[in-house]
């Protein structure tokens, strides 16, 4: 055996050892094959199914000679131990990301890796933790041994809920890649300045239907023939531009735009203060339809600009999102609801659908909400089709 694969052995036999002698869980100090942490702690979203929704990521790093392989990865309610979630190898497979990188979804973990895990706790009606923890349980490659600690503990943060005014009016609007479980949003991690951010943890991509329930109907390189194009952007709430954009020209729908620079992925763009540290961010309206710059006071209601095809966009839509700094993107992102809105329908098809549909100009398969909703002060999950009024 060469020298270096009797060396990992050796390491690797180590770590048996060492495991074997340490207290059992729970007393201090246990020796683990891994360090893990809550980059955020979550902040729960009130959703428009009635429950709850914690959605937040969990950093796992490798500090072993030996390979580790993710079994099982369960979320605890503290103290009590309630299990609030618990995923296999193979849905640790489709949520865990080497590097944190969207793309690079594996349960192994090599030496000196880390992965980002992508949490989504639905809780039931009442049931709301004030603090959870997560036990891992993995297996050593070398020598093929098995260990489970429970760490990772974070509170649950009782922030109020940012309450949102609608930021369009009419019927037929789409939630698209919202909350909790659409990956383009919930996944969109990005090392900025040296540190993981994630503004767009709770964003919505608003595109509209038609009678028909099409997004764009005829040429889909044709702008004018989308839905929402053109739309009244509105202020949801009181509050103070921090900065704005708009002078960037509409992209051809289709396909994302090649060679986008970090400062025009928004295109033309509203970055608003509604105050208690939050803001919200509106983006890929038309050039020359914003009407607000930077220390304009504006009133919930008032137009700040016209939906557009601007910057880092393939659609024709609306991008808003919350989050507690004034960078659209270097900020965390928070959860949010609107005052009130009316459920007509849902695609309970998927993301699938909803991207055929825009790229092909078919009707959505919706499932009607019968008779429709009227909600208050929750966020639309991901693909609900909602009226918004005055």
């Amino acid at each position: 055996m060469p020298a270096r694969a009797l060396a990992a052995l050796a390491v690797a036999f180590a770590w048996c050892l060492a495991l074997a002698a340490v207290p059992a869980v729970g007393q201090e100090p246990v020796l683990t094959p891994f360090v893990a942490d809550v980059l955020w702690a979550p902040n729960p979203a009130s959703g428009s199914d009635g429950r709850r929704h914690l959605v937040y990521e969990l950093r796992v790093a490798n500090t072993t000679a030996s390979g580790l392989a993710l079994n099982k990865v369960e979320v605890l309610d503290e103290p009590s131990g309630k299990l609030l979630l618990s995923l296999d190898r193979d849905g640790l497979g489709t949520r865990f990301s080497i590097g944190g990188r969207r793309g690079s979804e594996s349960a192994d973990l090599g030496v000196g890796q880390f992965g980002v895990l992508f949490l989504h706790v639905a809780l039931e009606p009442g049931d709301l933790p004030r603090a959870i923890a997560h036990r891992l349980s993995l297996r050593l490659v070398q020598p093929d041994i098995d260990f489970s600690a429970t760490v990772a503990r974070t509170p649950v943060v009782g922030r109020p809920e940012v309450v949102l005014g609608p930021p369009l009016l009419g019927t037929g609007y789409v939630a698209a890649d919202g909350c909790c479980d659409s990956i383009r949003h919930v996944r969109a991690l990005l090392a900025l300045n040296g540190h993981f951010t994630l503004a767009q943890r709770f964003a919505i991509d608003w595109e509209q239907i038609d009678s028909e329930n099409r997004v764009v109907k005829g040429d889909t390189k044709t702008l004018s023939n989308y839905v929402i194009y053109g739309r009244d952007v509105l202020a949801v709430a009181d509050g103070t531009v921090v900065s704005s954009r708009n002078d960037l020209p509409e992209q051809v729908p289709g396909a994302l735009p090649q060679g986008m620079t970090i400062d025009q992925a928004d295109g033309n763009f509203v970055v608003l203060d509604i105050g208690g540290g939050n803001y919200v961010l509106y983006a890929h309206m038309q050039p020359g339809s914003v009407t607000v710059k930077a220390g304009a006071r504006v009133k919930r209601g008032d137009v700040l600009g016209k939906v557009g095809n601007t910057g880092n966009t393939q659609a024709p839509h609306l991008h808003l999102h919350v989050m507690d700094g004034p960078s659209p993107l270097a900020s965390n992102g928070l959860p949010y609801v609107f005052d009130s809105f009316k459920l007509t329908a849902v695609d309970k098809a998927g993301t699938a659908d909803f991207d055929k549909a825009e790229a092909t100009g078919s009707p959505l398969t919706l499932t009607p909400v019968s008779p429709p909703q009227v909600l208050s002060r929750v966020l639309p999950l991901d693909l609900s089709v909602v009226e918004f009024a005055r």
